[in-house]
């Protein structure tokens, strides 16, 4: 019989939780409409073994290719032999018999695939989970296995983090553009090969999500990447006039969530520039009343619209203790 439910009764976290400590075997759906998204979670004797998303449906050929680890005619010529095996074996099985790719090397990177799937579920406020118990041909061919209570750790890590990279990172649809720097002022730039990376994207066009795309890393390593790139001078942030989103805000868990959930610049019934600044006291009224989720769509609408208001990091705090007053509640 399959456990599931909504995700307002029953968190992610301790849906993962019930699943490691049950030692569980099978596989965890998870559905959002509100996101227009879905993913899966194979579990093996209580540990991750493999995990996909609708939003990010890349194959690990595919990855591999974008990552410069295999050549393209690596992946046809895997995918030859796969079609001749009739599919009894995976295709990074091939690669590694041809000698494209060591087995240390197939289960790093299927393991980050792995990790930047479940963090982005741990994110989930809302939606509906569904467990089936029993093993497929999919958790015997497994690569990596890798333990749940390090996941819900590391997950729990990156959501505090994204409050304080919020501070300067204030939403993932923010246009990164290289700061002007004076002759006087011009030096050497020491950075890492990562930060290089990033760099090399920054044309004034795309944002953050598009550039994590782009180079097939995590939105979370793209924003940690461009905090620092922002904190040393290097790089400025643009938050474009008008964007759309499809979530709430009222079901985001981080302060960057939040604010990328709501539109910039003025509303569709044409709220002005006082209107806009009225959500900064309504979030204000809305903790007095204990709403902390009006608290919360308020506080990341003002943020939005006024990223570099004079009470803008003032917000910020207001916005990370109301969510995490909001999930306090929830877990009570």
């Amino acid at each position: 019989m399959p456990i599931e439910g909504p995700l307002r009764e029953l968190g992610i976290h301790d849906v993962f939780q019930l699943l490691d400590l049950s030692r569980k075997t099978g596989m965890l759906s998870v559905t959002s409409e509100l996101r227009d998204n879905s993913g899966r979670v194979l579990f093996k004797n209580g540990r991750v073994v493999g995990a996909n998303i609708k939003s990010n449906p890349h194959r690990i050929g595919d990855l591999l290719v974008k990552k410069g680890r295999v050549a393209e005619t690596d992946i046809t010529r895997a995918l030859t032999a796969q079609r001749e095996a009739a599919g009894q074996r995976r295709l990074g099985d091939f690669l590694v018999d041809f000698g494209a790719i060591s087995v240390k090397e197939l289960e790093r990177e299927v393991r980050e695939q792995i990790e930047t799937v479940v963090f982005e579920l741990l994110s989930w406020r809302e939606g509906f989970f569904r467990f089936d118990d029993g093993g497929t041909p999919e958790h015997e061919g497994s690569i990596a296995s890798i333990s749940t209570e390090s996941l819900l750790m590391e997950g729990a890590r990156r959501i505090d983090e994204w409050s304080r990279i919020a501070d300067r990172v204030p939403s993932l649809q923010c246009v990164p553009v290289l700061a002007q720097v004076s002759e006087n002022g011009a030096s050497r730039m020491d950075l890492l090969p990562g930060e290089w990376e990033v760099l090399s994207m920054i044309n004034g066009e795309l944002d953050l999500r598009q550039i994590a795309e782009t180079l097939v890393r995590a939105d979370f390593d793209i924003a940690r990447i461009v905090y620092g790139l922002v904190s040393t001078g290097v790089v400025e942030l643009r938050v474009p006039p008008r964007a759309s989103r499809r979530a709430s805000a009222t079901n985001m868990s981080t302060p960057a969530e939040a604010m990328d959930a709501v539109a910039d610049g003025p509303s569709e019934d044409g709220a002005s520039t006082n209107e806009q600044l009225d959500a900064m006291a309504r979030g204000f009224e809305a903790v007095r009343v204990g709403d902390y989720d009006a608290a919360v769509k308020a506080w990341a609408q003002f943020l939005q619209t006024h990223p570099y208001h004079e009470r803008a990091a003032q917000i910020r705090a207001g916005l990370d203790a109301a969510l995490k007053l909001r999930a306090l509640l929830e877990t009570a």
